[in-house]
């Protein structure tokens, strides 16, 4: 018998947010007890990776479904395009046309800002990103319209990508986590009644500033046993004094205090979402929406926290490509048959499921693949490993490739022509790098050589069939799916954008 009303779906993002900061991933200090009800519902897939581990391209894949080859931005820095304009296929582009309404409230980072990309509205938190001319984001508009003193939305004095963390300057109904479920909320109750809806919740946190209010800031400098930074033998070359001293630093050592005070606020951060998160669940359980709705949680990458001597994102390592991804189906599907899916996923696996889930047609563009037969049980087509990249953002020493299955992970610096090989069921940590050990050989050159399969259809100078090519002093990579997207849409993205999206410390 058909079932009777279309499933609704609710997508909900975090930004920045590790894999292993979720109690249901086995992190016994944090509190995230909606998530976690989320995964007990459901399924969490253990090995999610994300494409490429930086907002703009991740999030491109996510609304894609594409590898970012395809797509056509292979990282944020220079030379590599812009999301919103030019895709033949959204996630919520697909929907629309299905007859959903949607919305998309909080972080989209779309360029033009006001780009749609399929929504039939966005409702916007982009931090202090002003990449139109005249910009004002819908959250900054409201902050000001409802703070209680002369003040400004950072006025902390914490930079968006630093490592330092304090409590919220101002009322805790003022912080954009609670201004993002806020206005998810009043969606839910102005929409459409007669359609099904789609409805993107992203949260700009636990990306810094790691300013959670002062409650679970609190919360967590109180708790001592918050984990401390994995650092490897061989990650003294991130080592660097005159990096660290940046306010934004991407790498260097910082004292002891300063790690776990940033790892407080980091903390505090996720378990503030966590709340809120249930206050958005109550409402749709109140509006009886929360059985007849898909519900998908991942982030578009993880924070290094300074793992490795290592800071934000960008880098091949688990702290940074290493994401959560939980899948909760609507009620009358059933619990899945696996509660925990040990498959590589990554994110442009999520428009082939949602369209999966509904019964909709998946476009010949989309690259991922339904995750929905991994749930059931059924993973004799799975793909065997992931491939992600970035390209040169920070440093030219930190543009990498990477290749992972949940059990080795592979990772090609580039411009270094630098290898290295983790053995992930030692631990997440990568702490030995076994690209020199005379006991991994086999297992090295069995990876080069996926590496060099992977890359070599793009004949783009990375390989020549036989090695990977040292790309030091070479220009820098950009897919030709740029081009073609430019001129698909028509619109002269490069003279409207503002200088500040290119300032590299948005990245």
């Amino acid at each position: 018998m058909p079932r009777k009303r279309p499933y609704n779906v609710l997508l909900l993002m975090t930004d920045q947010h590790r894999f292993d900061c979720l109690g249901c991933y086995g992190n016994k200090v944090i509190e995230t007890p909606n998530l976690d009800w989320i995964a007990s519902q459901g399924t969490i897939f253990r090995n999610a990776y994300s494409e490429s581990p930086s907002c703009i391209p991740a999030r491109a894949s996510l609304m894609s479904g594409m590898t970012p080859w395809n797509h056509g931005i292979l990282g944020m820095g220079p030379g590599q395009g812009q999301m919103g304009l030019g895709f033949e296929h959204t996630l919520p582009g697909e929907l629309s046309k299905a007859g959903y309404h949607t919305c998309g409230v909080g972080k989209m980072h779309f360029h033009p800002q006001r780009a749609l990309m399929g929504f039939h509205r966005t409702i916007l938190d982009e931090s202090g990103r002003v990449g139109d001319p005249g910009f004002v984001s819908d959250y900054v508009q409201w902050f000001n319209e409802h703070k209680t003193g002369d003040y400004g939305i950072i006025d902390h004095g914490i930079d968006w990508n630093s490592w330092m963390a304090r409590p919220y300057h101002a009322p805790e109904f003022l912080h954009p986590v609670n201004w993002t479920v806020n206005e998810s909320i009043k969606f839910l109750r102005e929409r459409d009644p007669s359609m099904p809806f789609f409805l993107k919740t992203s949260f700009e946190r636990p990306h810094s500033p790691y300013d959670p209010p002062q409650y679970y800031f609190d919360l967590y400098m109180n708790k001592k046993d918050i984990p401390m930074p994995y650092v490897g033998d061989w990650a003294k070359m991130h080592d660097v004094p005159e990096d660290a001293a940046r306010p934004h630093a991407w790498r260097g050592v910082r004292s002891k205090e300063e790690i776990f005070r940033a790892r407080a606020g980091y903390y505090g951060s996720i378990n503030h979402i966590d709340h809120q998160v249930g206050r958005l669940l109550m409402e749709m359980e109140r509006m009886k929406l929360l059985d007849n709705t898909l519900i998908i949680f991942t982030s578009d990458h993880g924070d290094m926290l300074g793992d490795h001597n290592l800071w934000r994102k960008t880098y091949a390592y688990e702290g940074s490509a290493h994401i959560p991804m939980i899948v909760k189906l609507p009620k009358d599907m059933g619990k899945p048959a696996c509660r925990e899916v040990d498959a590589p996923v990554m994110l442009m696996d999520v428009m082939p499921t949602i369209l999966d889930v509904l019964g909709l047609e998946i476009p010949d563009t989309v690259d991922g693949s339904s995750m929905l037969p991994l749930m059931m049980g059924d993973s004799s087509n799975w793909r065997e490993y992931v491939h992600g990249e970035h390209s040169v953002c920070y440093d030219e020493t930190n543009e990498m490739q990477y290749l992972a299955d949940g059990k080795f992970k592979y990772v090609w610096l580039p411009r270094l022509g630098m290898e290295q090989l983790f053995d992930l069921t030692e631990g997440p940590g990568e702490l030995r790098d076994l690209s020199s050990d005379p006991n991994y050989r086999d297992e090295l050159l069995k990876w080069r050589n996926r590496m060099i399969r992977e890359l070599e259809p793009r004949n783009c100078g990375l390989t020549d069939g036989d090695k990977l090519v040292c790309q030091a002093g070479k220009p820098y990579m950009k897919s030709p799916a740029v081009q073609k997207r430019k001129e698909r849409c028509g619109f002269d993205w490069d003279s409207y954008r503002q200088p500040v999206v290119g300032d590299i410390r948005w990245y």
